[in-house]
């Protein structure tokens, strides 16, 4: 999608594919400064011919074409049920991608109207997240603009024993599993929790049927994750951290 002026959006969320922001955010949607965009970074059509993934195969997709326009508009189905818009960049998913540039993302980010609050994935478990974040965080320093909110990508840092305590944060500085991307960041950043959400049978209700929209991935997904739909499962938690930079003195060891 094409952008040549600034936007009138005063939130964005970076959601890397086709339900990243979704599984991580839905509940917290309605709180955040509106209008709201949910941008699909790896959401462009792949190069014709191109064979189809392991992933959009297990999915039951015939061709990468079919599985690109089916979850975009599920994605569609999904943003107009949580009342925010749907913006897809041109960048195909990574089994498609050709080199791996995110040269759309740099030009969307340029659009932006000073001060639209940017959100951006932790990047656990997930090299296309962390790359997605890091690239946010490079461009917007570059404009002089704040740093990104951060939010914890689910399902993955939702498997933690601790996601739904107090104790969550320090569990992830410690986790060697799910925990890589935010120890990372802790080297160069202290965050502190911006919103934190334990969801209400309300709003956990208004999330499922978001979810559910993108129904291609959901049996796949709980393959590797087990029983992510459950009502206390990994999606029932939200978090959003801010961040600033450390400086020498407040360095961790």
């Amino acid at each position: 999608m094409p952008h040549s002026a600034p936007t009138p959006w005063r939130t964005v969320i970076l959601s890397p594919h086709f339900d990243d922001a979704v599984l991580s955010l839905a509940g917290l949607l309605p709180g955040l400064p509106a209008p709201v965009a949910i941008v699909t970074v790896h959401g462009g059509a792949p190069p014709a011919g191109t064979p189809i993934s392991w992933w959009d195969s297990v999915c039951g997709f015939s061709s990468a074409a079919e599985a690109q326009q089916s979850r975009r508009a599920e994605d569609a189905e999904a943003c107009a049920r949580l009342g925010v818009e749907q913006v897809v960049l041109d960048h195909p998913d990574n089994p498609y991608a050709e080199d791996g540039a995110l040269t759309g993302l740099d030009a969307f980010l340029r659009t932006l109207a000073p001060g639209t609050r940017v959100l951006a994935p932790l990047g656990s478990s997930q090299s296309d997240h962390l790359t997605v974040r890091r690239h946010a965080m490079r461009l917007l320093a570059e404009l002089g603009e704040p740093l990104p909110w951060v939010y914890a990508d689910l399902p993955y840092t939702g498997h933690l024993p601790e996601w739904h305590t107090d104790t969550a944060c320090a569990a992830l500085a410690e986790n060697p599993v799910v925990g890589p991307a935010y120890q990372g960041l802790l080297r160069d950043y202290r965050a502190g929790i911006q919103q934190r959400l334990t969801l209400t049978d309300e709003q956990w209700t208004a999330k499922r049927m978001a979810v559910q929209c993108y129904g291609s991935q959901l049996a796949a997904l709980a393959v590797g994750h087990g029983r992510f739909l459950a009502r206390t499962g990994p999606l029932s938690t939200e978090l959003i951290w801010s961040l600033v930079p450390r400086t020498r003195v407040d360095a961790p060891c």
